[in-house]
């Protein structure tokens, strides 16, 4: 073991002040308040649930890579784990956060964010939400109560997987019995199913619903991808900002910066996969219950091109055809700088995906979307500052409470020094 290593199993890291963090979080969410007076309550929550949609979806990444780590026994990512189960603390308070558009249903306009929460919601060329046959068929599924219930059911058991699999972690650092290994790996057993179930149903009641006439059966496995990638790329962040402390020096070598980069590249074409599967179907079937969903993002009502076609190909370049061609190069993984630049691509364009995902639903007087370069632009920006500043705050609070690594698991020694 190196003597950064052993370092690193007697004292647990000193963090920097959280303090700083709180306060551009709250600053953020004030902007982002004072948004209501300047743009009103629509705008502010559909951008608020891009920015709650953003974090959450790297909360859940965090989640699904400590689970996928203890199903498969692995050895190169023992060292990576610990700053992921740091991060599961942002859970409670992104709960706390979501809370403003639970309550929507119950105060003022009812459709405020999601049209079928009114039954007297007028759709564009459909009449009302009540006398649409295609929300009769859902109302089950799409009901307020419903609703409510299954996000609470949603943030319930993540925080609770989380809180698990954290204390399992933590106390094998004291008493270092193997059975909180295995009792992490049987909670992983049960918890990736979990996990996948409750991800793909909050991204349809969450975002999918916001056009509920639109019908995608592989909507869960793009919000997975998304998860993913956005918890790999802030984790890649987080150990180069460790690495140029020095505290991951002698701990993170050359050969798991190369294995990060390999599944974030495998993560790229995923992402490439579905998406591309996903509009190939709808636009080979022509199927107009499903072409809407992407007419609405490249076509105003008068046949002109919007502004969302052109985000849209802002997408397929941003998110697949750069990183792509960056990923495949052996020294850009391995460069520690090069690689968090690529990080920090590839989350810009997952917020990106977000906006095109959510805010078309937005509509003037003719069912055009929104335009993208609007002042709703400017709250997107303050909502994902001011709660990324909560979950950044979480994070470092949770940072010092234990040691860096997980010095007392079963496999460190291995992982200390993994080659490929």
């Amino acid at each position: 073991m190196s003597n950064h290593a052993a370092t690193a199993s007697t004292a647990a890291p000193a963090a920097p002040n959280p303090g700083k963090a709180l306060m551009i979080g709250l600053a953020g969410i004030a902007l982002t308040a004072i948004g209501l007076a300047v743009s009103g309550a629509q705008n502010i929550a559909f951008s608020w649930l891009v920015g709650i949609s953003f974090w959450t979806a790297i909360a859940i990444g965090f989640l699904l890579m400590i689970l996928i780590h203890h199903i498969f026994d692995a050895k190169w990512s023992v060292v990576l784990r610990r700053q992921q189960e740091h991060g599961l603390a942002a859970f409670k308070w992104l709960a706390l956060l979501f809370l403003p558009l639970l309550l929507t249903p119950f105060i003022g306009t009812h459709d405020l964010v999601w049209p079928w929460m009114n039954p007297d919601h007028v759709l564009h060329g459909h009449g009302t939400v009540a006398e649409d046959v295609l929300y009769a068929k859902k109302s089950g599924f799409l009901s307020v109560k419903a609703f409510v219930g299954m996000t609470v059911i949603f943030f319930g058991s993540w925080i609770i997987l989380a809180a698990l699999l954290r204390k399992a972690s933590f106390t094998q650092d004291k008493d270092g019995d193997p059975k909180w290994t295995r009792m992490n790996r049987k909670l992983a057993a049960a918890g990736l199913p979990v996990a996948a179930l409750t991800l793909t149903f909050a991204a349809i009641y969450w975002i999918k619903s916001l056009e509920y006439h639109w019908f995608s059966t592989m909507y869960g496995v793009w919000f997975f991808a998304n998860c993913y990638r956005g918890a790999l790329c802030i984790s890649v962040i987080i150990f180069v900002w460790l690495y140029n402390r020095g505290d991951f020096k002698g701990i993170l070598n050359t050969d798991h910066m190369h294995s990060i980069g390999q599944v974030m590249l495998a993560l790229t074409i995923f992402w490439a996969y579905v998406t591309f599967s996903q509009y190939f179907l709808i636009w080979n079937a022509n199927v107009p219950e499903e072409t809407f969903w992407y007419n609405l993002r490249e076509l105003n009502h008068d046949g002109t091109t919007n502004q969302w076609w052109y985000v849209g190909l802002f997408i397929l370049f941003g998110h697949f055809v750069v990183p792509f061609c960056l990923l495949l190069s052996y020294r850009f993984k391995v460069t520690k700088h090069i690689l968090r630049r690529i990080a920090y691509w590839i989350l810009f364009t997952i917020l990106v995906d977000l906006c095109y995902n959510i805010l078309p639903g937005l509509k003037d007087a003719h069912g055009d979307a929104a335009p993208f370069l609007s002042l709703n632009l400017l709250w997107v920006v303050t909502s994902v500052v001011g709660i990324g500043g909560i979950c950044v705050w979480a994070y470092l609070k949770s940072f010092p409470t234990t040691k860096l690594i997980p010095i007392r698991d079963p496999r460190i020694v291995e992982c200390l020094t993994h080659h490929e």
